[in-house]
Protein backbone atom coordinates (compact mmCIF):
# COMPACT_ATOMS: atom_id res chain seq x y z
CA UNK A 1 0.00 0.00 0.00
CA UNK A 2 1.51 3.28 -1.12
CA UNK A 3 0.39 6.49 0.56
CA UNK A 4 0.19 9.61 -1.56
CA UNK A 5 1.76 12.00 0.94
CA UNK A 6 2.86 15.52 0.09
CA UNK A 7 5.34 16.59 2.75
CA UNK A 8 5.99 20.08 1.38
CA UNK A 9 4.21 21.74 4.31
CA UNK A 10 5.65 19.42 6.96
CA UNK A 11 7.99 20.95 9.54
CA UNK A 12 11.30 19.56 10.75
CA UNK A 13 11.59 18.93 14.48
CA UNK A 14 13.98 17.22 16.83
CA UNK A 15 12.52 14.69 19.24
CA UNK A 16 13.62 16.81 22.20
CA UNK A 17 11.47 19.66 20.90
CA UNK A 18 8.37 17.47 20.83
CA UNK A 19 8.84 15.37 23.97
CA UNK A 20 9.88 16.22 27.50
CA UNK A 21 11.67 13.62 29.59
CA UNK A 22 9.82 13.13 32.87
CA UNK A 23 11.65 12.08 36.02
CA UNK A 24 8.95 11.34 38.57
CA UNK A 25 10.90 9.28 41.07
CA UNK A 26 9.73 8.21 44.51
CA UNK A 27 12.28 5.92 46.15
CA UNK A 28 10.41 5.79 49.43
CA UNK A 29 6.79 5.34 48.40
CA UNK A 30 6.49 4.26 44.74
CA UNK A 31 5.88 0.66 45.77
CA UNK A 32 3.05 1.71 48.10
CA UNK A 33 1.46 4.09 45.61
CA UNK A 34 1.36 1.74 42.61
CA UNK A 35 0.73 -1.99 42.35
CA UNK A 36 1.79 -2.70 38.77
CA UNK A 37 5.35 -2.45 37.50
CA UNK A 38 6.93 -3.09 34.14
CA UNK A 39 10.14 -4.88 33.27
CA UNK A 40 11.60 -4.66 29.76
CA UNK A 41 10.61 -8.29 29.14
CA UNK A 42 7.00 -7.11 29.37
CA UNK A 43 7.55 -4.98 26.26
CA UNK A 44 6.78 -6.74 22.98
CA UNK A 45 8.83 -6.01 19.89
CA UNK A 46 7.27 -3.38 17.61
CA UNK A 47 4.04 -3.19 19.61
CA UNK A 48 2.73 -0.12 21.39
CA UNK A 49 0.52 -2.22 23.67
CA UNK A 50 1.26 -3.32 27.24
CA UNK A 51 -0.27 -6.78 27.50
CA UNK A 52 1.36 -8.06 30.67
CA UNK A 53 3.04 -6.72 33.79
CA UNK A 54 4.12 -7.68 37.28
CA UNK A 55 1.79 -7.12 40.22
CA UNK A 56 2.64 -6.89 43.88
CA UNK A 57 -0.88 -8.06 44.75
CA UNK A 58 -0.09 -11.29 42.89
CA UNK A 59 3.10 -11.75 44.89
CA UNK A 60 5.59 -10.42 42.34
CA UNK A 61 8.61 -8.90 44.04
CA UNK A 62 9.35 -5.25 43.26
CA UNK A 63 13.03 -4.63 42.57
CA UNK A 64 14.43 -1.92 44.91
CA UNK A 65 15.73 -0.02 41.86
CA UNK A 66 12.18 0.28 40.50
CA UNK A 67 10.93 3.62 41.73
CA UNK A 68 10.42 5.63 38.53
CA UNK A 69 6.75 6.43 38.02
CA UNK A 70 5.19 6.46 34.57
CA UNK A 71 1.82 7.90 33.67
CA UNK A 72 -0.90 6.87 31.26
CA UNK A 73 -0.27 8.39 27.84
CA UNK A 74 3.50 8.57 28.20
CA UNK A 75 5.89 6.83 25.84
CA UNK A 76 8.09 4.26 27.59
CA UNK A 77 11.38 3.74 25.76
CA UNK A 78 13.95 1.29 27.22
CA UNK A 79 17.38 2.75 26.57
CA UNK A 80 19.12 -0.62 26.96
CA UNK A 81 19.44 -2.53 23.68
CA UNK A 82 17.33 -0.11 21.60
CA UNK A 83 17.86 -2.31 18.53
CA UNK A 84 15.28 -4.71 20.04
CA UNK A 85 12.57 -2.15 19.09
CA UNK A 86 10.66 -2.26 22.36
CA UNK A 87 8.71 0.95 22.94
CA UNK A 88 5.19 1.09 24.36
CA UNK A 89 2.42 3.58 25.01
CA UNK A 90 1.47 3.52 28.69
CA UNK A 91 -2.18 2.55 29.16
CA UNK A 92 -2.09 2.93 32.96
CA UNK A 93 0.00 4.50 35.73
CA UNK A 94 2.74 2.36 37.25
CA UNK A 95 6.43 1.86 37.98
CA UNK A 96 9.32 1.07 35.63
CA UNK A 97 13.09 0.74 35.81
CA UNK A 98 15.34 3.78 35.93
CA UNK A 99 16.81 3.02 32.49
CA UNK A 100 13.42 3.36 30.79
CA UNK A 101 12.71 6.84 29.43
CA UNK A 102 9.28 8.22 30.31
CA UNK A 103 8.46 10.73 27.58
CA UNK A 104 5.50 13.08 27.42
CA UNK A 105 4.44 14.78 24.15
CA UNK A 106 3.67 18.45 23.76
CA UNK A 107 0.02 18.28 22.70
CA UNK A 108 0.17 21.84 21.33
CA UNK A 109 2.45 20.54 18.58
CA UNK A 110 1.57 16.87 18.16
CA UNK A 111 -1.51 14.70 18.22
CA UNK A 112 -0.91 12.19 21.06
CA UNK A 113 -2.63 9.48 19.00
CA UNK A 114 -0.36 10.05 16.03
CA UNK A 115 3.11 10.46 17.48
CA UNK A 116 3.55 7.04 19.22
CA UNK A 117 4.00 5.32 15.85
CA UNK A 118 7.17 7.33 15.25
CA UNK A 119 8.87 5.13 17.84
CA UNK A 120 8.46 2.06 15.64
CA UNK A 121 9.79 3.63 12.45
CA UNK A 122 13.00 2.37 10.89
CA UNK A 123 14.47 5.87 10.90
CA UNK A 124 14.02 6.23 14.67
CA UNK A 125 15.60 2.87 15.44
CA UNK A 126 18.42 3.50 12.97
CA UNK A 127 19.15 6.70 14.87
CA UNK A 128 19.00 5.18 18.36
CA UNK A 129 20.97 2.10 17.36
CA UNK A 130 23.73 4.27 15.91
CA UNK A 131 23.79 6.19 19.21
CA UNK A 132 24.47 3.11 21.35
CA UNK A 133 27.29 3.46 23.87
CA UNK A 134 28.85 0.82 26.10
CA UNK A 135 30.00 -2.66 25.17
CA UNK A 136 29.03 -4.78 28.18
CA UNK A 137 25.82 -2.80 28.74
CA UNK A 138 24.80 -1.31 25.38
CA UNK A 139 22.42 1.62 25.79
CA UNK A 140 21.62 5.04 24.42
CA UNK A 141 21.35 8.38 26.24
CA UNK A 142 18.45 10.81 26.20
CA UNK A 143 20.65 13.62 24.93
CA UNK A 144 21.42 11.52 21.85
CA UNK A 145 17.87 10.23 21.42
CA UNK A 146 16.57 13.80 21.66
CA UNK A 147 18.60 14.76 18.58
CA UNK A 148 16.55 12.50 16.32
CA UNK A 149 15.15 14.72 13.57
CA UNK A 150 12.00 14.10 11.55
CA UNK A 151 9.26 15.84 9.58
CA UNK A 152 5.97 16.54 11.34
CA UNK A 153 2.73 17.19 9.45
CA UNK A 154 0.16 19.81 10.49
CA UNK A 155 -2.22 18.80 13.27
CA UNK A 156 -5.18 18.15 10.97
CA UNK A 157 -3.11 15.78 8.84
CA UNK A 158 -1.74 14.12 11.97
CA UNK A 159 -5.32 13.32 12.99
CA UNK A 160 -6.06 11.75 9.59
CA UNK A 161 -2.88 9.66 9.64
CA UNK A 162 -3.51 8.63 13.26
CA UNK A 163 -6.92 7.29 12.28
CA UNK A 164 -5.37 5.21 9.49
CA UNK A 165 -2.50 3.87 11.62
CA UNK A 166 -4.72 2.94 14.56
CA UNK A 167 -7.22 1.23 12.27
CA UNK A 168 -4.39 -0.95 10.98
CA UNK A 169 -3.20 -1.55 14.55
CA UNK A 170 -6.70 -2.56 15.69
CA UNK A 171 -6.95 -5.03 12.81
CA UNK A 172 -3.64 -6.64 13.84
CA UNK A 173 -4.83 -6.86 17.44
CA UNK A 174 -8.06 -8.58 16.37
CA UNK A 175 -6.13 -11.02 14.20
CA UNK A 176 -3.72 -11.70 17.07
CA UNK A 177 -6.58 -12.41 19.48
CA UNK A 178 -8.11 -14.77 16.91
CA UNK A 179 -4.76 -16.56 16.64
CA UNK A 180 -4.55 -16.96 20.41
CA UNK A 181 -8.03 -18.45 20.44
CA UNK A 182 -7.05 -20.94 17.75
CA UNK A 183 -3.87 -21.91 19.61
CA UNK A 184 -5.79 -22.36 22.86
CA UNK A 185 -8.38 -24.43 21.01
CA UNK A 186 -5.65 -26.68 19.62
CA UNK A 187 -4.14 -27.18 23.08
CA UNK A 188 -7.55 -28.19 24.43
CA UNK A 189 -8.29 -30.45 21.45
CA UNK A 190 -4.99 -32.31 21.87
CA UNK A 191 -5.89 -33.27 25.43
CA UNK A 192 -9.51 -34.06 24.53
CA UNK A 193 -8.62 -36.28 21.58
CA UNK A 194 -5.77 -38.13 23.28
CA UNK A 195 -7.20 -38.82 26.73
CA UNK A 196 -10.29 -36.67 27.42
CA UNK A 197 -9.57 -36.11 31.12
CA UNK A 198 -9.91 -32.75 32.84
CA UNK A 199 -6.41 -32.18 34.25
CA UNK A 200 -7.30 -29.22 36.44
CA UNK A 201 -6.41 -29.70 40.12
CA UNK A 202 -5.29 -33.28 39.52
CA UNK A 203 -1.83 -34.72 40.09
CA UNK A 204 -0.40 -36.61 37.14
CA UNK A 205 -0.59 -39.84 39.15
CA UNK A 206 -4.32 -39.25 39.64
CA UNK A 207 -4.75 -38.58 35.91
CA UNK A 208 -2.92 -41.79 35.00
CA UNK A 209 -5.05 -43.72 37.46
CA UNK A 210 -8.27 -42.38 35.90
CA UNK A 211 -6.98 -43.03 32.39
CA UNK A 212 -5.99 -46.58 33.26
CA UNK A 213 -9.63 -47.31 33.99
CA UNK A 214 -10.63 -46.02 30.55
CA UNK A 215 -7.97 -47.50 28.30
CA UNK A 216 -4.79 -49.52 28.28
CA UNK A 217 -1.60 -47.71 29.27
CA UNK A 218 1.80 -48.84 28.03
CA UNK A 219 5.30 -47.83 28.98
CA UNK A 220 7.23 -45.95 26.34
CA UNK A 221 9.99 -48.55 26.58
CA UNK A 222 7.49 -51.20 25.40
CA UNK A 223 6.56 -49.13 22.40
CA UNK A 224 10.01 -48.57 20.90
CA UNK A 225 13.65 -47.84 21.74
CA UNK A 226 15.34 -44.75 23.12
CA UNK A 227 18.71 -43.74 21.72
CA UNK A 228 20.94 -40.70 22.03
CA UNK A 229 22.02 -38.28 19.34
CA UNK A 230 25.67 -37.52 18.73
CA UNK A 231 27.98 -34.98 17.18
CA UNK A 232 27.08 -31.59 15.66
CA UNK A 233 28.92 -29.06 17.83
CA UNK A 234 28.00 -25.44 17.11
CA UNK A 235 31.28 -24.90 15.26
CA UNK A 236 30.25 -27.44 12.59
CA UNK A 237 26.90 -25.86 11.76
CA UNK A 238 26.89 -24.22 8.31
CA UNK A 239 24.42 -22.11 6.31
CA UNK A 240 23.75 -24.69 3.60
CA UNK A 241 24.21 -28.44 3.54
CA UNK A 242 22.58 -31.50 5.05
CA UNK A 243 19.66 -30.72 7.42
CA UNK A 244 20.10 -31.32 11.13
CA UNK A 245 18.31 -30.68 14.41
CA UNK A 246 20.12 -29.34 17.47
CA UNK A 247 18.71 -29.73 20.96
CA UNK A 248 18.02 -26.04 21.57
CA UNK A 249 15.88 -25.89 18.45
CA UNK A 250 13.44 -28.36 19.98
CA UNK A 251 12.15 -25.64 22.32
CA UNK A 252 12.83 -22.58 20.13
CA UNK A 253 12.20 -23.60 16.51
CA UNK A 254 10.26 -26.86 16.29
CA UNK A 255 6.87 -27.42 17.87
CA UNK A 256 5.31 -30.89 17.94
CA UNK A 257 6.34 -31.72 14.35
CA UNK A 258 9.55 -30.91 12.45
CA UNK A 259 8.22 -29.11 9.38
CA UNK A 260 11.38 -27.30 8.23
CA UNK A 261 15.08 -27.16 9.12
CA UNK A 262 17.09 -24.29 10.54
CA UNK A 263 20.59 -25.80 10.78
CA UNK A 264 22.82 -27.66 8.36
CA UNK A 265 26.05 -29.66 8.43
CA UNK A 266 28.61 -30.95 5.95
CA UNK A 267 28.91 -34.55 4.74
CA UNK A 268 31.96 -34.94 7.00
CA UNK A 269 29.93 -33.90 10.08
CA UNK A 270 27.03 -36.11 9.03
CA UNK A 271 29.24 -39.20 9.16
CA UNK A 272 29.86 -38.49 12.86
CA UNK A 273 26.20 -37.82 13.68
CA UNK A 274 23.04 -39.88 14.07
CA UNK A 275 20.75 -40.10 11.05
CA UNK A 276 17.06 -39.70 11.73
CA UNK A 277 14.42 -42.18 10.62
CA UNK A 278 10.87 -41.23 9.70
CA UNK A 279 8.73 -41.53 12.83
CA UNK A 280 11.49 -40.60 15.29
CA UNK A 281 10.51 -38.29 18.15
CA UNK A 282 13.32 -36.01 19.30
CA UNK A 283 13.46 -34.82 22.92
CA UNK A 284 15.60 -31.97 24.26
CA UNK A 285 17.87 -33.58 26.83
CA UNK A 286 18.67 -30.31 28.60
CA UNK A 287 17.44 -26.77 29.01
CA UNK A 288 17.53 -23.79 31.32
CA UNK A 289 14.04 -24.36 32.75
CA UNK A 290 11.81 -27.29 33.61
CA UNK A 291 9.50 -26.34 30.73
CA UNK A 292 12.32 -26.61 28.18
CA UNK A 293 13.63 -30.06 29.02
CA UNK A 294 11.87 -32.87 27.29
CA UNK A 295 10.26 -30.59 24.70
CA UNK A 296 9.97 -32.72 21.61
CA UNK A 297 9.14 -32.81 17.92
CA UNK A 298 8.44 -35.68 15.54
CA UNK A 299 10.49 -36.23 12.39
CA UNK A 300 7.94 -37.23 9.77
CA UNK A 301 9.72 -36.98 6.41
CA UNK A 302 12.08 -39.15 4.36
CA UNK A 303 14.63 -36.32 4.10
CA UNK A 304 18.21 -37.18 4.99
CA UNK A 305 18.68 -35.40 8.32
CA UNK A 306 20.70 -35.80 11.49
CA UNK A 307 20.55 -34.81 15.15
CA UNK A 308 23.26 -33.81 17.58
CA UNK A 309 24.17 -34.67 21.13
CA UNK A 310 21.92 -33.74 24.05
CA UNK A 311 19.00 -35.01 21.98
CA UNK A 312 17.16 -38.16 23.05
CA UNK A 313 15.37 -40.05 20.27
CA UNK A 314 12.35 -42.24 20.79
CA UNK A 315 12.26 -44.63 17.82
CA UNK A 316 8.88 -46.43 17.82
CA UNK A 317 8.41 -49.93 16.50
CA UNK A 318 5.32 -48.65 14.71
CA UNK A 319 2.86 -45.77 14.91
CA UNK A 320 1.94 -42.49 13.34
CA UNK A 321 4.75 -39.93 13.61
CA UNK A 322 2.45 -36.91 13.54
CA UNK A 323 0.31 -38.44 16.27
CA UNK A 324 3.38 -39.04 18.43
CA UNK A 325 4.41 -35.42 17.92
CA UNK A 326 1.11 -34.29 19.41
CA UNK A 327 1.05 -36.97 22.10
CA UNK A 328 4.55 -36.29 23.41
CA UNK A 329 3.79 -32.58 23.78
CA UNK A 330 0.42 -33.14 25.47
CA UNK A 331 0.03 -32.20 29.11
CA UNK A 332 -0.43 -35.91 29.81
CA UNK A 333 3.22 -36.48 28.90
CA UNK A 334 4.60 -33.06 29.86
CA UNK A 335 3.40 -33.42 33.45
CA UNK A 336 5.13 -36.77 33.68
CA UNK A 337 8.37 -35.33 32.33
CA UNK A 338 8.25 -32.40 34.77
CA UNK A 339 8.76 -34.86 37.62
CA UNK A 340 12.09 -36.03 36.27
CA UNK A 341 13.97 -32.79 35.54
CA UNK A 342 17.18 -32.50 37.54
CA UNK A 343 19.89 -29.86 37.83
CA UNK A 344 20.48 -26.42 39.31
CA UNK A 345 21.48 -23.98 36.55
CA UNK A 346 20.87 -26.37 33.65
CA UNK A 347 18.05 -28.91 33.75
CA UNK A 348 18.53 -32.43 32.36
CA UNK A 349 16.41 -35.40 31.48
CA UNK A 350 17.69 -38.88 30.69
CA UNK A 351 16.73 -41.95 28.68
CA UNK A 352 15.83 -43.73 31.91
CA UNK A 353 13.27 -40.99 32.56
CA UNK A 354 11.66 -41.35 29.13
CA UNK A 355 11.33 -45.08 29.64
CA UNK A 356 9.07 -44.41 32.64
CA UNK A 357 6.50 -42.52 30.58
CA UNK A 358 3.04 -44.03 30.38
CA UNK A 359 1.01 -43.45 27.22
CA UNK A 360 -2.44 -44.63 26.07
CA UNK A 361 -2.55 -47.44 23.53
CA UNK A 362 -4.50 -46.07 20.58
CA UNK A 363 -5.18 -47.97 17.36
CA UNK A 364 -3.47 -46.77 14.15
CA UNK A 365 -6.78 -45.86 12.52
CA UNK A 366 -7.76 -43.71 15.49
CA UNK A 367 -4.31 -42.10 15.54
CA UNK A 368 -4.73 -40.99 11.93
CA UNK A 369 -8.21 -39.64 12.59
CA UNK A 370 -6.90 -37.61 15.53
CA UNK A 371 -4.02 -36.29 13.43
CA UNK A 372 -6.38 -35.22 10.64
CA UNK A 373 -8.51 -33.28 13.11
CA UNK A 374 -5.56 -31.61 14.83
CA UNK A 375 -3.74 -30.80 11.59
CA UNK A 376 -6.84 -29.01 10.32
CA UNK A 377 -6.62 -26.67 13.30
CA UNK A 378 -2.85 -26.33 12.79
CA UNK A 379 -3.39 -25.28 9.16
CA UNK A 380 -5.85 -22.61 10.29
CA UNK A 381 -3.26 -21.39 12.79
CA UNK A 382 -0.62 -21.11 10.06
CA UNK A 383 -3.05 -19.20 7.83
CA UNK A 384 -3.76 -16.84 10.72
CA UNK A 385 -0.03 -16.31 11.32
CA UNK A 386 0.50 -15.57 7.65
CA UNK A 387 -2.31 -13.02 7.69
CA UNK A 388 -0.86 -11.30 10.76
CA UNK A 389 2.59 -11.24 9.16
CA UNK A 390 1.18 -9.57 6.05
CA UNK A 391 -0.75 -7.04 8.14
CA UNK A 392 2.33 -6.18 10.20
CA UNK A 393 4.40 -5.74 7.05
CA UNK A 394 1.76 -3.36 5.70
CA UNK A 395 1.64 -1.46 9.00
CA UNK A 396 5.42 -1.15 9.04
CA UNK A 397 5.37 0.11 5.45
CA UNK A 398 2.81 2.78 6.36
CA UNK A 399 4.78 3.90 9.41
CA UNK A 400 7.99 4.17 7.41
CA UNK A 401 6.26 6.17 4.68
CA UNK A 402 4.99 8.65 7.28
CA UNK A 403 8.19 8.96 9.30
Amino acid sequence: MKLNINKDNWTSFKLGEIFSKKEENDKENAGQRFDRFLKVEHFDKESLHIKRWSSQKKGDELNPTFYKIFRKGQILFPTRNPHLRRTVLASFDGICGEKTLTLEPNIDIVNPKFIPFLFHSNSFYNHTTSAIVGSTNPHCRWRDVAKYEFLLPPLDQQAELAELLWAMDEMIERETEALKSLENFLDIEIENRIHGINLKNKTINKVLSILENKTKLVGLEDFGEIIKGKGIPKSEVIEKGIPCVRYGELYTKHHRIIREFHSFISEVSAKKSLRLIKGDVLFAGSGETITEIGKSAAFVSDTEAYCGSDVLIFRPHKGNGEFLGYLMNSQLVRKQLDKYGTGATVMHIYASDLRKLKIPLIEDESQQRIVDQLETVHCNIELSKSKISSSKALQKSLINQVF
